[in-house]
């Protein structure tokens, strides 16, 4: 019995049709197997058992496939609503919540935070449980966005020095000014570093707020 020859892998007709959803899906598997450096049109194509060139039918390049992408993982962020808790424990679940996200999908969040500025949008589910945490803690109104931007800063910035390693090296560099006699052993505990982090954001906001005596809110 002769064997049937099938067209080669890619370029053979798909059953189902392609769609967005379906190809950010199969883009973050390759990014979270691979990283998203190594993602490539091509690639993807082979993934999805599609004709490469169809794949511009839905995203112009891989730019816009990257920020799509993150765009997707960003939408899928959850964390409890804890209204009546002090905004302090607020913003540390959220925080948390958040890191938990980004340790979900390490590679794509990595390339995220240090290469798309417009990873956070305003309509994303953390930044708006940010501007509620912020609202809540009397933060003047005229300083929100600024505060708000600060804060996401210096967690996606902590995040990204911990994805990429920099975090873990950095705590293991002992003080120049400080002999090796008696010296801390490096703590190489990333939970207590970040927690560490969160210490000194909440702290300078409750420094800040005190400061101001709550006088401009509604300002």
């Amino acid at each position: 019995m002769e064997k049937v020859k099938r067209p080669p892998r890619g370029t053979r007709k798909r059953a189902v049709p392609l769609t967005e959803a379906g190809i950010y899906g199969a883009a973050l598997q390759l990014i979270d197997a691979d990283g998203a450096e190594a993602l490539t049109m091509r690639k993807l194509a082979t993934e999805l058992d599609a004709n490469p060139m169809s794949l511009y039918h839905h995203v112009p390049n891989k730019d816009a496939l990257l920020r799509g992408v993150a765009r997707m993982v960003g939408a899928q962020f959850r964390t409890v609503t804890l209204k009546d808790a002090p905004w302090q424990e607020r913003l540390r679940l959220l925080a948390t919540d958040f890191r938990t996200l980004a340790h979900r999908h390490p590679k794509l969040m990595s390339y995220s935070f240090s290469h798309q500025a417009d990873f956070i949008q305003p309509e994303d589910p953390f930044w708006v449980a940010l501007a509620a945490i912020l609202e809540a803690a009397a933060v003047p109104r005229s300083e929100l966005p600024q505060v708000a931007a600060l804060v996401c800063a210096v967690i996606t910035g902590v995040l990204a020095a911990e994805l990429n390693g920099a975090l873990h090296q950095w705590s293991s560099l002992k003080p120049s000014t400080v002999g090796d006699d008696g010296l801390p052993r490096p703590d190489h505990d990333e939970n207590r570093v970040f927690r560490l982090a969160l210490d000194t954001i909440i702290m300078g906001l409750e420094s800040r707020l005190a400061d101001d005596g709550g006088q401009d809110v509604g300002r």
